[in-house]
């Protein structure tokens, strides 16, 4: 089942009318925290979660954050991000070495995205040093933990704001 969880929205983006991050978490990243800690710590998605919509509150935003094992589901939000957001995070997780689908769905955006990934996936299996979501994004940040995650909301302000 998708989970979905938005931070408040300020006055001031109200009034500017930006609309909301969308930040995605593909299949297994809602185990963060029991599964495999020694790869990818013991913080929770919930944990991640309030990290990213405070920090975007704290700017003035909203982050919609949404989390699927199903590869499907997280294209339609992908397809959704292009009229109702201002820009995507993706953790695509294994689906980044996969999905031809989420491939081609954010190739469509005319939104900036930034990948990450938890974990330094060129320091893992060789089957993680090839991501078919790293061609169609501005940026990709891997191996710096959650704060991947923050670091790429702030990278989608810096880029919307020019």
């Amino acid at each position: 089942m998708a989970k979905k969880s938005v931070s408040a929205k300020s006055p001031a983006a109200q009034a500017k009318g930006v609309k909301p991050v969308y930040v995605l978490n593909g299949p297994n990243l809602n185990l963060l925290g029991l599964r495999e800690p020694e790869i990818y710590g013991r913080t929770s998605l919930a944990d991640i979660e309030k990290l990213v919509t405070a920090h975007a509150k704290a700017r003035g935003i909203t982050a919609l954050c949404l989390q699927s094992n199903h590869e499907g589901e997280l294209v339609t939000w992908i397809q959704e991000a292009r009229s109702m957001a201002s820009g995507v995070i993706i953790n695509a997780a294994a689906y980044s070495h996969t999905s031809v689908a989420i491939h081609d769905a954010l190739a469509m955006l005319d939104i900036p995205a930034v990948e990450v990934h938890i974990s330094n996936v060129y320091k893992r299996e060789e089957f993680r040093h090839y991501s078919f979501v790293s061609s169609v994004v501005k940026g990709v940040i891997c191996g710096l933990g959650v704060q991947g995650y923050t670091l790429a909301l702030d990278a989608i302000l810096a880029d919307i704001s020019k």
